[in-house]
């Protein structure tokens, strides 16, 4: 299992694209504490998140960054304070889609998060019960063709997050 700064360093070394499934209702990421409670007091995300600079460092040198999230509305307080930040993903050239559960039904997606780096690597994501991360474990090759097939169905099912959002902002 990687560490956190074990797998963030995957995000430098990667050559063409990254993929996230997201499935979780919460995250509990140290790092963004301030922020949320900032989110949650005035509900905005602040100027500093019109153009992701964690995005942009990936798709300013031409690698694909993508991901789905699948949730149930309505939305958790931090689920509100996510799809707040994606339009800055956005921006910074990452393609989102939602799939809303409450809305349409998609079989076939695990319930676990998952990266899948340069069409290759796939790590799955480990979190507690609280949304805390706990590790990515890197998969074996086999489970390869799993992982692309739950890419493919997820943005096949996936709304485009800007109609998404304009529903449920």
């Amino acid at each position: 299992m990687l560490s956190g700064e074990e797998f963030g360093r995957l995000f430098e070394t990667f050559e063409r694209a990254a993929f996230r499934l997201e499935t979780l209702s919460v995250y509990d990421v140290e790092e963004e504490r301030e922020e949320f409670e900032r989110f949650l007091a005035n509900g905005d995300m602040g100027p500093d998140w019109h153009d992701n600079p964690w995005v942009r460092s990936m798709t300013g040198k031409g690698k694909g960054v993508s991901r789905v999230h699948v949730l149930r509305s309505p939305l958790t307080d931090y689920l509100r304070y996510e799809l707040a930040a994606y339009p800055g993903n956005i921006t910074a050239g990452e393609t989102i889609g939602i799939i809303d559960l409450a809305e349409q039904t998609v079989d076939g997606l695990p319930d676990h998060d998952f990266w899948l780096f340069d069409d290759q690597d796939v790590y799955r994501m480990h979190y507690t019960s609280e949304g805390v991360f706990i590790g990515a474990e890197p998969l074996p090759a086999h489970t390869l063709a799993e992982y692309q097939g739950y890419r493919d169905r997820a943005l096949a099912e996936a709304v485009p997050f800007a109609e998404y959002w304009e529903r449920h902002r």
